[in-house]
């Protein structure tokens, strides 16, 4: 994979067109959780250190081509502001006249945020037009929104092919360390895949059956898997529809030399709350009447072992209902086995997803981790081996 960073390209005195992920989320008219922002800090204060001059594009929400006034960007100036530590100049659009005499006037230090691009129906079609309007604004285009590099639109890939094109530097990590762990891995490579549904990771266990050589399914997509081997899961989320399909991932993964994993033991309840009474028993002993909610003590100690023999871990789902205690048990602990793990230098570990960021979190394990993806569509389609059109632009462009 070949492509330009912030270091090769001359910065001083450029205006640099840069694609970021502002999509924090907002409630009352402020944002409640500054993740994202900070995310991009690093970017954008190595293109004010080199001499350039930042002008920032980002979408918000999916306002679908139509200007809405809850859908603007002006709720994050401040806050970026404060953690940037730079004065954030705004303006109502992302092209045009207002736009261009903005980006020509802004003083050095300062940062230019432009209006939400998605209020323009051309940015979602990819419209050239509105891709060479956006252009004018800058002499440079650097894209560190992997998170929206799995969509082909104008700010992410259209640019690209019209400036000297670079990866920021939170672009340029993510690339790294899915490259790490998928494209070029030391080996043994596990993989974790939870979640509630098999259908929704079809192509992911594909993709990674031919590239991994263990694969650990959790999560109610356990469920799917153990009843397609003719075990009775009780009143448990499943996809019974699914069987011959999870009987064929079983079947390729083997003639892949790829080990799936299921659960040996269980966690069950006949109600789905926090604090509902439980019990263990083993994979094929559910009751008729309860559900199976987490993986069990004997599973979770036969994962934290094969972890043990790993040199890579690729974590994308939870183990179980984890935002409901007690059955967040499996989850946190093999999570945090994986941190140990990472921390000690034994193992490079890579995780990403909605759902999973979420639980590594509630874990305390996350920051250990190598890497952890906030990019959710983008780091599925990766998993899965598809081309990310913003990415593809960046390598063209070098």
């Amino acid at each position: 994979m070949t492509y330009k960073t912030l270091d090769d390209l001359d910065l001083s005195g450029k205006r640099v067109l840069t694609r970021v992920d502002l999509n924090a989320p907002v409630k009352d008219g402020a944002v409640t959780d500054d993740t994202r922002l900070r995310a991009i800090a690093p970017t954008v204060r190595d293109i004010l250190a080199k001499g350039g001059k930042p002008i920032l594009l980002a979408h918000f929400g999916r306002p679908k081509g139509k200007v809405v006034e809850e859908m603007s960007l002006r709720v994050v100036q401040a806050p970026l502001s404060e953690i940037l530590g730079a004065p954030i100049d705004f303006v109502d659009d992302c092209r045009g006249q207002l736009a261009e005499q903005a980006a020509v006037n802004l003083p050095p230090g300062h940062v230019l945020l432009c209006e939400n691009t998605r209020f323009h129906a051309g940015e979602e079609k990819n419209d050239p037009t509105l891709a060479a309007e956006m252009a004018k604004l800058g002499d440079v285009y650097c894209n560190d929104a992997f998170s929206a590099a799995h969509r082909a639109h104008a700010s992410t890939e259209g640019l690209a092919r019209l400036l000297p094109a670079c990866a920021g530097r939170l672009m340029q990590a993510e690339l790294q360390a899915l490259s790490k762990a998928l494209s070029n891995p030391e080996k043994p490579v596990i993989a974790v895949v939870g979640g509630a549904k098999v259908s929704t990771k079809l192509e992911l266990l594909g993709n990674l059956s031919k590239k991994v050589d263990q694969i650990v399914i959790g999560g109610g997509m356990a469920n799917t898997f153990l009843a397609a081997k003719g075990i009775n899961v009780g009143k448990s989320l499943c996809e019974h529809d699914l069987a011959d399909t999870a009987r064929q991932i079983i079947a390729d993964a083997a003639a892949a030399g790829c080990e799936i994993v299921l659960p040996t033991d269980v966690v069950v309840a006949r109600e789905f709350k926090a604090g509902a009474a439980c019990e263990t028993v083993p994979a094929d002993a559910c009751p008729a009447d309860a559900m199976i909610l987490d993986a069990g003590p004997e599973t979770v100690a036969d994962i934290e072992t094969r972890f043990e023999t790993a040199k890579t871990v690729v974590w994308n789902g939870p183990l179980g209902a984890f935002e409901i205690p007690p059955f967040d048990t499996g989850t946190v602990a093999a999570a945090r086995r994986v941190a140990e793990l990472t921390k000690s230098g034994a193992l490079l570990s890579v995780a990403g997803g909605g759902d999973t960021v979420a639980a590594l979190n509630a874990a305390g394990a996350g920051s250990d981790f190598s890497y952890v993806s906030t990019a959710g569509g983008a780091f599925l389609e990766w998993l899965e081996g598809k081309v990310l059109p913003g990415v593809a632009a960046l390598e063209a462009a070098a």
